[in-house]
């Protein structure tokens, strides 16, 4: 009898893995340029088919949650080279502006087809990464009487993403020179932080 040659499972899980991959890379580097760009140009951008495309991702908005959650990653990890609790607080923070600067510049129109596809919910959880190692590092600054401790730590971060995407949509809309922004964002963060602010309130 003539057995049927069979392809190793091992072998159709790398294959498998490599499209999710470039699926996942596909998808970033297009819905950052074009937050309404196709599942078909996504596919074609990562050299497969749709029905492979959907066998992995179903959906628009399960690919889109997927790349997010990609993106989100990539982010923290360059997040991660920050030394969060070595440096004084004001240092670090001017230095972790620059690099989300960089990163949320580059994939801020994802968070627009994020806005299209997912749950305002969904958002935020994908932003729980970043936001803890923000939070962390506003906390150690208030404990440490470098940042001011007269408004709430989720309200301090909740601000500081705000004025990123902000400066990225002032940027876009030619408002604001993109030379300028890094030197405009670590001086309006940390004015807003500063410890003595809370005493120029009545």
């Amino acid at each position: 009898m003539a057995h049927t040659a069979r392809t190793p499972v091992p072998a159709r899980r790398a294959d498998a893995e490599r499209n999710i991959a470039a699926i996942l890379d596909a998808g970033t580097r297009l819905l950052s340029v074009d937050p309404i760009a196709s599942v078909a140009d996504i596919a074609k951008a990562a050299g497969v088919g749709r029905v492979t495309l959907y066998g992995h991702f179903p959906s628009r908005e399960a690919l889109v949650d997927a790349v997010m959650d990609h993106a989100i990653k990539i982010a923290d990890r360059a997040l991660e080279q920050a030394s969060l609790d070595r440096a004084p607080a004001p240092e670090t923070m001017a230095a972790l502006l620059r690099s989300s600067w960089e990163i949320l510049d580059r994939h801020r129109r994802l968070f627009v087809a994020a806005d299209r596809a997912l749950s305002t919910e969904r958002i935020r959880e994908h932003h729980n990464l970043p936001l803890r190692r923000v939070e962390r590092l506003i906390a150690r600054g208030q404990a440490d009487g470098d940042f001011r401790a007269d408004l709430p730590l989720s309200w301090l971060v909740t601000t500081f993403f705000a004025i990123i995407h902000s400066a990225a949509q002032e940027v876009e809309m030619g408002r604001l020179d993109r030379e300028k922004v890094e030197q405009v964002l670590v001086r309006t963060v940390l004015s807003l932080l500063a410890s003595d602010a809370a005493a120029d309130l009545p």
